[in-house]
């Protein structure tokens, strides 16, 4: 193995860690002052960017989970007043989910605080570092999605 491979193994091994820690640390945060999980908070992230709510596959995609995965998240979000699922309009076999007022406002004061614990994490990185990561970050990010893209 090459240097460069040996660094850029090392670098996906910290990138990951670090997203890991990351994710813990705002999904012990949510459960402990909003009763929730980081999932729940990506689904009703995806919804309140939808008004006019998303099909279950949408959401699906969008938050990178199985369809299993987001029927039994919208169920337990359903149960709770915090979405509504209705049978498309458009095509009987597929439904849209949308946020009740209750979500709506469950969702904003979440977010809230997701970003203030978002933005006390970063603050161990100066503006411009943080800027140049989120720059390099997304050149990786376009080569993964690339259909030249390797692998």
């Amino acid at each position: 193995m090459s240097k460069a491979d040996q660094e850029a193994l090392r670098l996906w091994l910290r990138l990951f860690t670090t997203t890991t820690l990351v994710e813990r640390k705002l999904d012990s945060a949510l459960k402990r002052e909003f009763d929730s999980t980081l999932p729940r908070f990506d689904l009703l992230a995806q919804l309140e960017r939808a008004p006019d709510g998303l099909r279950m596959g949408e959401l699906s995609e969008r938050i990178l989970t199985t369809g299993g995965n987001v029927t039994w998240l919208v169920r337990a979000l359903e149960a709770e007043k915090l979405v509504t699922r209705r049978v498309s309009p458009t095509d009987k076999r597929a439904a849209i989910v949308r946020l009740t007022a209750a979500g709506k406002r469950h969702f904003a004061a979440m977010a809230e605080a997701h970003e203030r614990w978002i933005a006390d994490i970063f603050s161990a990185l100066p503006p411009s570092d943080r800027r140049t990561m989120q720059a390099q970050l997304g050149v990786v990010k376009d080569r993964v999605r690339s259909p030249r893209s390797s692998s």
